[in-house]
C-alpha cells in the first residue's frame, strides 16, 4: 500500500482532499505545519494557527488518520518573510504564496513528509498532474484545476519535476461546490469553514505595519503624473531595439509632474495601488503608477486607465526563469507564442516571448495592467503550466 502524507491545513479543501486520498486506499498519514508564530500587524479577528492545528487534528480523527505537527516556522522566516521584507525594501512587489510552496510545502516539508515514509506528498490545491513519455523519460504535467474559478497552478508556477513527481493534487478534478458538498456529507469539522485570506500561513495583514517590523516609515513626496506626459512617451513599435523601453518600468523623475502630497515610505506601496494614499479632491481616484525607493517618491495618476498603468511587455532575467517543463526550455533568439499570466485569477493573455543572452522579453497582444516587479509571470500551453519567472 502506497503512503501519503497530506499537509492538513484545518481548511475544507485539504480535509476532503485527505477524504478521497482513503477512500482511494492509501495509507494517510496528516501533517499539520506550523510556520508562523508573531501576529504583529495581523488583522483581527483571523483564526491563529493554534484554532488550526485543533480542527486539522479533529479531522484527521473523523477520518482515522495518524496526526502530527512540525514547526518549520525558521524555515519560513528566513525563506520566506526576510525575502518578502528584502523584495519590499528594494520597491519590488514579492508573492509569498509562490514562495512557500517552492520553499516550504515542496521543499521543507516535503522532507519532513520523507521521515514518515512517504511515497507522495498531497495538499489540497485546485490544479491537476498529469504524466508524459518523451524520447524514453517520464515528464510530469502540471495542469489548471477543473475549477476556472478556483485553478491555482499560477501559485505552483515555480515547481521541479523532482518536486512534481511526489506530489499529488486530490481535489484538482473537482470544482468548489462539489468539495464542500463532500465536506457536508461527511460531516467534516471544516465542511462550513471560510477559505483562509491573506499571506500564506501569516493571514490577512495591515501590510504597512507588518512591513514595519523591519522597515521604518519615511516621509517622502507623491507625484502626480498627468496622463497627456504618458501618452506623449508610449508611441513606440514593438521592434527587438526597442525591448528596454517597452518591457521595463517607466524611469520616472521628479520634473515629470507635480508634487501633490507626502507618503510614509515608497517601499510600502506598489504600482496599482488605490488604498493607501489619503489624497483627495480629485474626480477620479488616484493610482500609484510607479515606485522611486531610492529617492522615496512615489507617482500617481488619477483614474484607472491613467496610460501610467498600463505596459506592452515585461522582461524576467536569465537567472530568474524558470522551466517546469525543462525539455521546451526555448534557446537564445528562439521566439514563441504562449498564453501568460501576471496575477492570480487574472485571465490568460495572449503574449509572444522572446529569449536573448541577458533573459526574457515577453510582449504581450494587449497591454496589461499593473506589471509589477518582484510578481511571477507564468507562462501556459492550454491549461499546462509551462515555465515561470519573477518580473524585473
Amino acid at each position: 500500500m502506497k503512503r501519503v502524507v497530506i499537509g492538513l491545513s484545518g481548511g475544507v479543501d485539504s480535509s476532503v482532499a485527505a477524504y478521497l486520498l482513503k477512500q482511494q486506499g492509501y495509507d494517510v498519514i496528516a501533517l499539520f505545519m506550523i510556520n508562523w508564530h508573531d501576529r504583529t500587524g495581523t488583522l483581527t479577528g483571523q483564526c491563529t494557527w493554534e484554532d488550526d492545528a485543533l480542527i486539522a487534528e479533529m479531522v484527521a480523527k473523523k477520518l482515522d488518520m495518524p496526526f502530527h505537527i512540525v514547526d518549520l516556522s525558521k524555515h519560513y522566516k528566513k525563506r520566506v518573510v526576510d525575502y518578502m521584507f528584502d523584495e519590499y525594501s528594494k520597491g519590488r512587489t514579492p508573492n509569498p504564496d509562490v514562495l512557500c510552496n517552492r520553499e516550504i510545502k515542496f521543499d521543507i516539508f516535503m522532507d519532513e513528509c520523507l521521515k514518515h515514509g512517504a511515497d507522495f506528498v498531497a495538499t489540497g490545491h485546485y490544479c491537476q498532474k498529469s504524466e508524459i513519455e518523451k524520447d524514453g523519460q517520464k515528464i510530469f504535467q502540471l495542469l489548471a484545476g477543473a475549477d476556472n474559478n478556483k485553478d491555482q497552478s499560477y501559485f505552483l508556477c515555480q515547481l521541479s519535476q523532482q518536486q512534481l513527481s511526489k506530489a499529488l493534487f486530490p481535489i484538482g478534478h473537482l470544482e468548489k461546490p462539489e468539495v464542500r458538498r463532500i465536506a457536508t456529507e461527511q460531516q467534516l469539522p471544516t465542511a462550513t469553514r471560510k477559505d483562509s485570506q491573506g499571506i500564506c500561513f501569516v493571514g490577512k495583514v495591515d501590510l504597512p505595519t507588518f512591513l514595519q517590523q523591519q522597515l521604518e516609515p519615511k516621509t517622502g513626496n507623491v507625484i502626480e503624473v498627468p496622463a497627456s506626459f504618458m501618452e506623449k512617451k508610449k508611441q513606440v513599435e514593438k521592434k527587438p531595439e526597442n525591448f528596454r523601453k517597452l518591457c521595463f518600468p517607466f524611469p520616472y523623475k521628479p520634473w515629470n509632474g507635480t508634487v501633490i502630497g507626502e507618503h510614509r515610505g515608497a517601499h510600502f506601496y506598489t504600482v496599482g495601488q488605490r488604498k493607501g494614499l489619503n489624497i483627495g479632491g480629485y474626480t477620479e481616484p488616484l493610482f500609484v503608477i510607479g515606485t522611486d525607493v531610492s529617492r522615496n517618491i512615489i507617482y500617481v495618476g488619477e483614474g484607472s486607465e491613467h496610460p501610467g498603468l498600463y505596459r506592452p511587455g515585461l522582461f524576467i532575467a536569465k537567472e530568474e526563469i524558470h522551466w517546469i517543463r525543462p525539455d521546451l526550455a526555448m534557446n537564445i533568439g528562439e521566439m514563441r507564442d504562449y498564453d501568460v499570466r501576471i496575477r492570480y485569477r487574472q485571465p490568460l493573455e495572449k503574449a509572444t516571448l522572446y529569449q536573448y543572452e541577458e533573459g526574457m522579453y515577453l510582449l504581450f497582444e494587449n497591454e496589461q495592467r499593473g506589471i509589477t516587479a518582484g510578481q511571477f509571470a507564468a507562462w501556459y500551453n492550454g491549461n499546462e503550466l509551462i515555465g515561470s519567472g519573477a518580473i524585473s
